[in-house]
């Protein structure tokens, strides 16, 4: 990468920390929630070393550099095997404690559309969004008459307490799943089960079926997750110890409005079917929805702060236990963008594993309009998921486990690029510093440079990329402009730029922005964008963010990634214990974790770093919180002794080639 228009020395100094030399940032300490940003000397003395990012149980690992294996994409398809499809009568699987839930199997059938004889593999989905609705909307749990015709059951379940099953749904608590596995034992022991399972399903549908991967049953030999959560509180709900304003009251209501109504129940059993309406509803007011939103809101200790309750319901905390080969999908501007590469990071070490990124948000990753496959020889998406089931289901030679291991779109490219790994393995850890005039650069600030302010308040951020990316892209549908450009959050941040670009930057995988400041208020937060800049039209747009709150700065740097010697993917605890205090006027540093991604800034544009004091869509302090930093001024320091900076991804823009 070289900046237009710069002296040459200023341009090799550029390049030196591009190209990873000299990779310690001496203003840094390495400390656990201080100015972290540099490991041990031990460690970086062993020359260029990833490390993984920890969970709640482990930390991180260092990880050998593996390069690319040249794999390359190919269309999978074959002919229909039977003519149609049939649908059996509502089948209900007792669980261990009396509570029954529904199940609609889906069968190869003849011409006559009587079922087909045989035994056959079956696609498992466990759906919270009511099966009936899945029939009219797939990606809410229905069969895919693609598959099912090329000799596949599908089994589509709805889990305990939603649609037309039996007992009170608590999202994912243990009794949910222990009735996966459960589940699993009933399919698997049917006449038209040949007792070979994959578990596949869109967000709700593809965490059940994580979940249900790690319990280890012999029975499931295959997995095939679309936007699977990781992390719940980490990845949406807490993002940065904030409360998801926007997604989690949908999605809630969503559950309820879907789940609440038992169609099947109603018309079979109509006794049965009021009393599950009123079990639905009155559990959604007062034993999950209604409680859990009123905890978060105001700050619950056990629900505003990480703990048992949200590792629970954090897959990731169990991705060790999946042996199964997975494929996952995700999305740049997914609810879930966070995790969705850290699937592949923790399963590649235990299975085959491939990942797949596309230019997405949440709907759009379930087909919702449409996901814009095929595309650069990635083929259309029910083509791999017969070629995964396929190869591992029915033991064909489908030749799944060539096809590349990552394969990620690039903003601004405009194509899916492939490679072995993730994180990409030709990247190195880049720091970029913020100065008073507003400039990014690779030279650290000096003494005297001024430093930038921005108002403290919690409604920024109203019309943005986050606004369509966390009402699960349904915002998207509105034709504005903010909602993919910068410009308009332009306006409330303080805005960081680097020189125009002589050359095309390819930036792939997580980044960190370690920001000094201090409030004129008792807590505050940070939203950090990343965006690329046009000069010649004033116009940014947005790529990826970050959010945190002044008080939930502290950074556990045994599960946070280091790079070459750079620390860029921050791991905060978020419990009540590691909350710091927030001192007026006192300098603190928030070191910022913004989520990964892939995206080519072109030469002649600039990179963009915009802060700001809020990113409403994205999330909202607890009450208390709140109350404590609603109004006020945060000023950014930048200076010598206050070392600001951004912790880039860069890849050599060869590998786009």
């Amino acid at each position: 990468m070289k900046f237009k228009g710069l002296g040459g020395a200023w341009v090799l100094s550029v390049a030196a920390v591009l190209a990873g030399c000299g990779g310690q940032d001496p203003t840094t300490t390495g400390a656990s929630g201080s100015a972290g940003g540099s490991v041990s000397a031990s460690q970086a003395d062993n020359g260029p070393s990833f490390s993984t990012l920890g969970t709640r149980t482990s930390t991180a690992r260092q990880v050998p550099i593996t390069k690319g294996n040249g794999q390359k994409w190919f269309d999978y398809d074959r002919p229909v095997d039977f003519p149609g499809v049939t649908a059996l009568p509502t089948q209900y699987i007792k669980m261990s404690d009396g509570a029954e839930l529904a199940a609609t199997i889906s069968l190869p059938a003849k011409a006559d559309g009587t079922a087909a004889d045989g035994k056959f593999p079956v696609i498992l989905i466990q759906t919270s969004y009511n099966k009936r609705v899945g029939s009219y909307v797939p990606a809410l749990g229905g069969a895919d008459p693609y598959l099912v015709q090329r000799g596949y059951a599908t089994v589509v379940v709805d889990v305990r307490g939603t649609g037309n099953s039996d007992g009170v749904w608590r999202a994912f608590d243990e009794r949910e799943q222990q009735d996966y596995g459960e589940v699993v034992n009933w399919v698997a022991n049917q006449a038209w089960s040949n007792g070979s399972i994959g578990v596949y399903g869109v967000s709700y549908l593809g965490i059940t079926a994580m979940l249900t991967a790690s319990q280890g049953n012999p029975a499931v030999k295959a997995a095939f997750p679309i936007v699977p959560i990781g992390d719940g509180y980490r990845d949406i709900v807490f993002t940065g110890g904030q409360v998801n304003p926007t997604f989690i009251p949908l999605w809630l209501g969503l559950v309820t409005g879907l789940g609440s109504v038992p169609f099947d129940s109603l018309q079979t059993d109509p006794q049965k079917g009021l009393t599950q309406i009123v079990q639905h509803l009155l559990s959604a007011v007062n034993d999950f929805q209604g409680p859990t939103i009123v905890k978060a809101v105001t700050g619950d200790s056990n629900t505003a702060y990480d703990g048992d309750f949200w590792k629970t319901r954090s897959p990731l905390e169990v991705a060790k236990n999946v042996k199964v080969p997975t494929f996952v999908v995700g999305g740049l501007h997914d609810l879930f963008q966070r995790s969705e590469p850290l699937w592949f990071e923790n399963l590649k070490q235990n299975t085959t594993t491939k990942l797949l990124i596309g230019p997405w948000t949440h709907i759009q990753a379930g087909g919702v309009p449409s996901d814009g496959l095929p595309a650069d020889a990635v083929p259309a998406m029910n083509h791999i998921e017969l070629m995964w089931f396929d190869q591992y289901l029915k033991g064909m030679n489908a030749k799944a486990d060539s096809v590349p291991n990552v394969t990620q779109f690039v903003q601004g490219y405009g194509h899916y690029v492939s490679t072995s790994n993730w994180p990409h393995p030709n990247m190195q850890a880049t720091a970029l510093y913020l100065h008073g005039d507003n400039s990014l650069s690779a030279n650290q600030p000096v003494a005297g440079e001024q430093s930038n302010t921005i108002l403290q308040a919690p409604v920024f951020g109203l019309c943005s990329l986050s606004t369509s990316q966390w009402t699960a892209g349904i915002a998207g549908f509105v034709p504005l402009p903010c909602f993919s450009e910068d410009t308009f959050n332009q306006i409330p941040s303080a805005n960081f730029r680097t020189p125009v670009l002589a050359d095309d930057l390819y930036l792939n995988g997580p980044i960190e922005a370690d920001v000094w400041i201090s409030t004129t208020s008792l807590d505050a937060s940070l939203s950090v964008r990343v965006s690329d800049y046009d000069p010649a039209t004033g116009k940014s747009l947005a790529i990826t963010n970050g959010l945190l709150t002044a008080s939930h700065r502290a950074v556990d740097d045994t599960r946070s990634r280091f790079i070459n010697g750079l620390r860029i993917q921050p791991w905060h605890p978020f419990t009540q214990a590691a909350v710091q205090p927030v001192n007026m006027n006192e300098p603190m540093l928030l070191p910022v974790e913004i989520f990964p991604t892939s995206a080519m800034i072109p030469k002649g544009h600039q990179l963009q770093i915009s802060i700001a004091s809020s990113n409403l869509p994205q999330g909202l302090p607890p009450l208390v919180t709140l109350v404590k930093g609603a109004v006020g001024v945060v000023t950014i320091l930048n200076d010598d002794k206050h070392v600001s900076k951004v912790v880039l991804p860069v890849v050599p823009n060869t590998a786009l080639k």
